[in-house]
């Protein structure tokens, strides 16, 4: 989705960063990721489960596995020491059985959008706060000089959006104004205009801290006001 971006998106969302920080001394950073995580155990986690729970509900619903060989064309036994080969060959018949259903399964999770999908929300949640932090903090915002910067984080793959303020505008403003940021931001990424969502939580962010943090003389830009797009896992 990050492709969507042409350079006049950029423009917009980088020259209402430097309209906004004109009223005030905050510092405001958006960050875009096309996705926060490869989340390699999601298949994982569904093949394991499904090596384990598959067979076992087959043999529940009366498959058994001397059934495959007897498919392919296998004798049947009658001696006890034959018997005990056919228990020996059904066993590791449904060893492999459990090693299909594993390949099988890992491999069609893997598919981008399946595995999407099978990922738990709270995973993908904790993911793109972990993002998030990391740029806060990469960047450079928990040391502006007032401890002022904001962080407007959108992940596209996971359908979250983060935004962080650092302790001197998160004392000053309610909780609730960065509510509104984030449906500012949400509004436009559900509509597929992701710079029209940047450029309204940029608006109304620089609202915020202009009514909070006023403007000094001797302020300077700490922070790039350009949209910085993250590489995709």
């Amino acid at each position: 989705m990050a492709k969507r971006m042409t350079p006049q998106d950029l423009d917009r969302i980088a020259q209402a960063v430097a309209e906004a920080e004109k009223t005030t001394a905050g510092e405001i950073f958006c960050v875009l990721s096309p996705e926060v995580s490869d989340y390699r155990e999601t298949p994982l986690v569904w093949a394991a489960a499904s090596a384990l729970v598959l067979p076992a509900g087959a043999l529940l619903a009366g498959f058994r596995p001397e059934m495959l060989t007897r498919l392919f064309g296998g004798w049947s036994v009658g001696h006890q020491a034959a018997q005990d080969g056919a228990i020996l060959s059904a066993l590791s018949t449904y060893v492999v059985l459990q090693l299909v259903v594993f390949v099988v399964a890992a491999l069609v999770v893997t598919i981008p959008p399946i595995r999407r999908a099978l990922t738990p929300g709270a995973l993908k949640t904790a993911r793109v706060k972990r993002a998030a932090m990391e740029q806060f903090l990469s960047h450079g915002l928990h040391v502006t000089r007032d401890r002022t910067g904001v962080l407007i984080f959108a992940a596209l793959a996971e359908h979250r959006v983060e935004v962080i303020a650092d302790e001197g505008i998160y004392k000053a403003a309610p909780n609730a104004v960065w509510d509104e940021v984030v449906a500012d931001l949400v509004a436009g990424l559900k509509r597929g205009k992701i710079a029209d969502g940047f450029v309204a939580a940029v608006a109304r962010t620089g609202a915020i801290l202009a009514a909070h943090v006023s403007p000094r003389g001797d302020d300077r830009n700490e922070l790039s006001d350009g949209l910085t797009i993250l590489p995709k896992r």
